[in-house]
């Protein structure tokens, strides 16, 4: 048999490819958009691609199904449930998909119905050898993870309340999954940080046995007390994801390689004015918070780059890419990953541009927790880009920067002091990193809904914003610049920094 895991860290999106060896068919089951890696190792290993199979219908990630079917010509297949606009195989629960000769043996996968997360959820129970005791692993798609289990209530389930998904959910984890010996192991479609659960593990790989003792949500309890775990303090969702579920479910136009065309700074700007183009600025964190141009976005390409810019990029938004030299095709890449295509081309080289052209850009407003109460009388005198640092300018006392030295902090400021009801505290995480601590007197508008939620703040009232460490924040900040806030800073090192000091 040949298996393969392909994990994606930028999505924590896993995808495999199966194979007989003796026979050289094989499945691909949850690709990615970018296919080339599966191409040239089913070549390498002598395997044909005949079928590819989704676990469901994803919304975090458009997937490849539709480019490896023009590839390859494989058969794309779902769960029998699935609604699609496109032609597909319908995998019934109990169907047994042979990989191998005329004989029955060989790399066998079974499928199980399983569902909960989407009403069309698959699981994969793959065989070495059919008469094997104990399969050699179950793909479990979207229904358990490591550490967790799928999330009840993505729109993909639009027509089912979250309670009842998760009833079904419940169901399937313990009349199919919970069934399958202790030694099988366990291969999932995510891991950490993806947004389809609320505390997946890092590892791509488990068993059932140990996800038996370990999993928070498999322990014994009746089936309300389940519902009512899973459908509580799960992350906010991405504004993306509906619209990925849509072109996964309805089809998409194939994904076209090849990096985007250079513009001069004339030709972003007029697509910014006249196109209502988005300026995506993806360098690192630090260069953007130095200096970036005014009003455009941010998400750094050495973070979740595309699931950041599918929180506060709405689908079909012309995007112009302002990315460090080298890296505009990956940026490209990773956005075409969850179906934001309408790249109009990139800035060369941002950051040597204002070095050249200051006046374009402005600094981050950057604060430590310790300055909370002390500066918040001071936001209101620096709402222009004065005092602010740009290129390589020295900041004023009254900066709000990460340059600002620590001892001009006096000891006894701590952010229990802000009490003021003009400033806004926004709290950016998900919902249970809220509730597990926060700052004293922060709401909590998670990054992901913060753009429909951007009229509950007032613009003409001063705004901090923390996250976990400081790189929402920066994200957040930059999407209220955009949208004419002009007093706006973030907490430098965000909540893990305040709660280093002792704050809860």
């Amino acid at each position: 048999m040949h298996f393969a895991q392909y994990y994606l860290d930028c999505l924590s999106q896993a995808s495999y490819l199966i194979g007989d060896e003796t026979t050289g068919r094989a499945v691909l089951v949850d690709p990615r958009r970018d296919i080339d890696d599966y191409l040239h190792d089913a070549e390498a290993a002598g395997l044909r691609i005949e079928l590819v199979i989704e676990t469901h219908i994803h919304a975090d990630f458009l997937s490849g199904h539709l480019e490896l079917a023009r590839a390859t010509g494989a058969t794309i297949a779902f769960g029998e449930a699935a609604e699609t606009g496109f032609p597909i195989r319908r995998l019934r629960d109990g169907e047994r998909i042979s990989l191998g000769a005329d004989d029955g043996q060989g790399v066998t996968l079974t499928v199980l119905a399983t569902p909960g997360h989407t009403l069309e959820s698959i699981c994969l129970v793959l065989h070495e050898n059919p008469d094997d005791d104990v399969p050699f692993g179950v793909l479990t798609g979207d229904t358990l993870f490591v550490g967790d289990v799928g999330r009840p209530d993505l729109l993909s389930a639009a027509g089912h309340t979250p309670q009842d998904m998760a009833a079904r959910l419940h169901r399937s984890l313990h009349t199919k999954l919970m069934t399958l010996p202790d030694a099988t192991r366990v291969f999932p479609a995510h891991g950490a940080g993806s947004a389809c659960g609320r505390s997946l593990s890092s590892e791509t790989s488990s068993t059932i046995g140990d996800q038996r003792r370990f999993n928070y949500a498999l322990q014994p309890m009746p089936e309300a007390d389940f519902v009512r775990l899973v459908t509580a303090g799960q992350p906010a969702t991405p504004g993306y994801f509906a619209h990925d579920a849509a072109l996964n479910r309805d089809g998409h136009p194939l994904l076209e390689p090849g990096p985007p065309p250079a513009l001069t700074l004339d030709e972003a700007l007029a697509a910014r004015d006249r196109q209502g183009a988005v300026l995506l600025d993806c360098r690192p964190l630090a260069a953007y918070t130095r200096a970036h141009l005014t009003g455009s976005l941010h998400t750094s390409l050495d973070t979740r780059f595309a699931e950041y810019a599918g929180s506060v990029v709405a689908p079909g938004t012309p995007i112009v890419l302002l990315a460090d030299p080298g890296t505009e095709q990956e940026a490209r890449l990773r956005l075409a990953r969850i179906g934001y295509d309408h790249v109009l081309g990139h800035l060369p080289d941002p950051t040597a541009l204002l070095d050249r052209m200051p006046a374009l850009g402005r600094g981050s407003r950057r604060i430590r927790h310790e300055e909370l109460a002390l500066r918040e009388p001071q936001l209101g005198r620096t709402g222009s880009a004065e005092g602010v640092r740009t290129g390589d300018a020295e900041p004023s006392d009254t900066q709000l920067s990460d340059a600002q030295p620590v001892d001009a902090v006096p000891a006894d400021i701590t952010p229990a002091e802000v009490t003021s009801a003009d400033v806004q505290l926004i709290d950016v995480r998900n919902p249970a990193e809220y509730e597990a601590g926060a700052l004293p007197g922060a709401r909590n508008i998670p990054l992901a809904g913060l753009p429909d939620r951007i009229t509950e703040l007032d613009p003409a009232r001063p705004v901090v914003l923390y996250c976990r460490s400081g790189n929402r924040s920066v994200i957040a900040a930059a999407l209220l610049e955009a949208r004419g806030f002009a007093e706006v800073c973030d907490v430098i090192g965000g909540y893990e920094a305040a709660a280093g000091e002792g704050v809860r």
